[in-house]
This record gives C-alpha cells, structure tokens and sequence, in this order.
C-alpha cells in the first residue's frame, strides 16, 4: 500500500497532530497528489522549497480563486500545485497559520485534497498536546497523529518528548524520567487526551508510527501498533519511514 492510501489521504482534508514526522508526512503527501493544498492552524515553518508555490492571503478562498483564473498552467495544475496557502509570514522562519473555520471554508471551495498541519512538537518524537491543542478542523475527514518510534528506549525527558509531563499525566503510574517504553507510546497515541485528542465524531484515526529504520524498529513498531488498538477503535496503524517515504507495514 502506497503512503496515500495507507493514510486515507487521496481526498478530502487530512490533519497531522503529533510529533517524529508530521511535517516530512505532509510534504511526501503533497508531492503525491493531484491538486494538493497544504496549509496549517498553527505555526509552520517556511517550507516553500516543498510545493510549487506559496501564497500568503487572508483569504485562502479569494486567493485560490484568483490563481484558477490567473495562473498559466498546464491541464494538470502543475504550474500551481502543490500549492501552499498561509495567512503571513510571522518570521523569517515561519508562517502563521489559519483559525480551523478557514481551513473548512477552504476545504469545501476547493475541488482537491487539503493537509494539514495542526499542531506543533518543536522537533520532539513524542508529545501530548496542551489544553489549547491540536486545532482540528470540523470538518476533517482524516486526522494522522504521528509518533517515532526512536522515542522508545529514550528518557521521557524535553529533549525527546514536547511536554514530558503531560505525557506523565496521561498515564498512571509514569513520572517525567522515566524510560520511553512500547506501551507508553501507544497508550499515549491512543488516548482521547493525546493522539486521538479534537478528533471529529466523523472523521478517521489513522495512527503513523514513523522512523521504521530497521527490523529491530519494526518490532518496537509492532508492539506500539498492539497497544494502540488494545485502547482505540483505528482501522490501521501506519508503520513508516517518511523520509523515503516507504510503508513498512499496515497493522490491522
């Protein structure tokens, strides 16, 4: 199975939440489909060199608009897309990124997929969002929430984990320090707090465990994978190394 498929991200509008790949996730996604837009609800680095074009507007609908009817391209829109749509430059690093209403208006004015980057991790491999995350979408059709497995075997420390003791809270009987283990991960992938954390009544859970290097990751991966459906209702758990981007394996 191919990175779209395994995703569910052929159509529609697919959210990444998490941490250990969202953004590699979302540009190997857009490079793959027809007419892709990506865009974010929150901060996201300047990632021009990985679409056709970026616009900042603040109003994607006008502006998707105006490039239909202006932009030069060829029957299949490469001229335009992937196309990346952001309010502002915040920085020299960075974009802002739309309120979720906008995304949604977006989402239905456009006749192509829409990805989403919906929440931060500060490059960490692990994370549990704060009271004011992730920013979802209502009308999501796909929500992706990434995990590494590199994070198994690690303390669970700010040097590997985006909020080590929000982490700590969502699991008894673990403390900030703490070795990083299997279950761990999959118990905070799988919580209605953490990786399933704004996930709309109609939309699907696709967990993706990233940075299947090798079979000893593969095994790691596996028992992520077991965790997570032991604790949620997810039809696969994505086992990926996206920087290829490659499936490793599909856990049902």
């Amino acid at each position: 199975m191919n990175v779209v498929d395994a995703l569910d991200a052929a159509e529609g509008t697919t959210c990444l939440v998490g941490a250990g790949g969202k953004k590699t996730t979302l540009y190997a996604l857009a490079a793959r489909l027809d007419r892709a837009v990506l865009t974010a609800t929150v901060r996201i680095p300047i990632f021009d060199r990985q679409v056709a074009t970026v616009r900042t507007a603040k109003d994607p609908v006008a502006e998707l608009d105006a490039l239909r009817e202006a932009s030069p391209e060829r029957d299949d829109g490469s001229a335009t897309f992937p196309l990346g749509l952001v309010p502002e430059r915040e920085r020299d690093d960075r974009y802002r990124g739309y309120d979720p209403e906008t995304v949604d208006r977006l989402s239905a004015a456009h006749d192509g997929p829409v990805l989403v980057k919906a929440d931060g991790a500060r490059t960490r491999l692990l994370k549990a969002p704060n009271d004011r995350e992730p920013q979802v979408p209502a009308g999501a059709d796909t929500v992706v929430p990434v995990a590494s497995v590199h994070a198994v075997g690690e303390p669970l420390s700010e040097a590997v984990v985006h909020r080590p003791e929000r982490v700590a809270n969502l699991v008894d009987g673990v403390e900030t320090g703490d070795e990083i283990t299997p279950e761990l991960v999959g118990r905070v992938v799988a919580h209605e707090d953490g990786g399933l954390k704004g996930v709309p009544a109609d939309a699907t859970a696709v967990p993706l465990l990233n940075m299947v290097d090798d079979d000893a990751d593969e095994a790691v991966a596996r028992e992520v994978a077991a965790a997570i459906h032991e604790r949620a209702d997810v039809p696969r758990v994505v086992l990926a190394r996206m920087r290829e981007p490659a499936v490793v394996a599909i856990v049902e």
